[in-house]
């Protein structure tokens, strides 16, 4: 939080109650009950809306429809935790409200519709609008970054990142049935990749070339599951990138930074810096704290004015880095060795 004397609290009506609002916005939400008041909840299904209201007290109204929160006096801002195929056009519809926006990743199912809510935003003044990508504010990851920066890995060469989450019924997110129902392009490929794609970002830097393949293993993930990419960065390094939700493994696959002068692994909670000496520097930091931290910095963005790191900008640039990987695989041209 800014320092200096403390302002009344945002005011803040969250739509959507789906897993992500209850198990994630929500615990953080009234961590910073200091910073927020949500007076309203916003949700198709009224009961889950009426459950995730009592968690901030009985006063919060349960409302029925978007259009009627952002119709308000009450609301300062609002918090859209919607399915990627329905969200853009409530962002739409906030944006053009004057309200203050927090919305949950992707920015929109794609670069096209992600360019048009930008031109809505940048008619607005003074309007914050923040796209709720929690690993960029991840402690780990944002630690890695200064490394990175600081030089001491000297040029980085190579950069690894591999991750797997396997969507089965066992996963809860797979109770979701609008993230099976192949309704955006991309599917678990997109709604997962642009996490990876805002560390790999924010660690290594800017990313100008992809090579690809894809493929669907499980018929049940359209349209597809898997993707494998070679990666360019502007700086020159290489870089690999692996996604699947079809399987996964019981150890941890860290983002891996090879440089001249030392490397580094990072995952959440944990990095560990080997130089060329053999010297290790392994640093335990705070893990699953990115959406915490995200909100606090929304309410310092409207509150003081003060930057954050989520803007509409960075969450397109995410986005079309996950695309050009899928566009790669879906155009390239094969080129047999054997």
């Amino acid at each position: 939080m800014v320092k200096g004397s403390a302002p009344n609290p945002v005011r803040l009506a969250i739509i959507g109650a789906g897993i992500f609002a209850r198990e994630t916005h929500t615990p953080a939400l009234l961590r910073l009950a200091e910073r927020f008041q949500v007076v309203a909840v916003c949700s198709r299904g009224g009961e889950s809306a009426a459950a995730l209201a009592q968690q901030f007290g009985a006063d919060v109204a349960v409302v029925a429809t978007p259009a009627e929160v952002l119709a308000r006096d009450d609301v300062d801002a609002v918090d859209i935790v919607l399915p990627i195929d329905a969200q853009a056009p409530v962002v739409a519809d906030a944006l053009r409200s004057g309200k203050h926006v927090i919305s949950e990743k992707p920015i929109a199912p794609d670069s096209a519709t992600a360019q048009a809510l930008i031109e809505l935003h940048s008619a607005q003044t003074g309007q914050v609008w923040m796209v709720a990508e929690n690993w960029r504010y991840e402690d780990a990851y944002v630690r890695a970054a200064e490394v990175v920066k600081s030089g001491v890995l000297g040029r980085i060469l190579t950069v690894h990142l591999t991750h797997f989450a396997p969507m089965t019924p066992a996963n809860k997110y797979y109770k979701t049935a609008w993230r099976r129902a192949g309704g955006f392009p991309g599917g678990f490929l997109v709604d997962g990749g642009v996490h990876n794609a805002a560390i790999l970002r924010l660690i290594a830097g800017e990313v100008d070339s992809v090579t690809a393949f894809t493929t669907q293993a499980n018929a049940d993930l359209p349209p597809v599951d898997t993707l494998g990419a070679a990666l360019r960065f502007a700086s020159g390094a290489l870089g690999v990138y692996l996604n699947t939700y079809a399987a996964g493994t019981p150890f941890n696959a860290p983002l891996t930074l090879v440089g001249s002068q030392g490397s580094l692994r990072v995952e959440r909670g944990r990095l560990e810096i080997t130089r060329n000496d053999g010297k290790v520097e392994t640093e335990v930091l705070p893990a699953m704290t990115g959406v915490q931290h995200e909100l606090a910095a929304f309410a310092d963005a409207i509150q003081f004015g003060v930057p954050h790191r989520n803007t509409p900008q960075e969450a397109l640039r995410d986005l079309q880095l996950i695309e050009a990987m899928l566009r790669a695989a879906n155009e390239r041209i094969a080129t047999n060795i054997l």
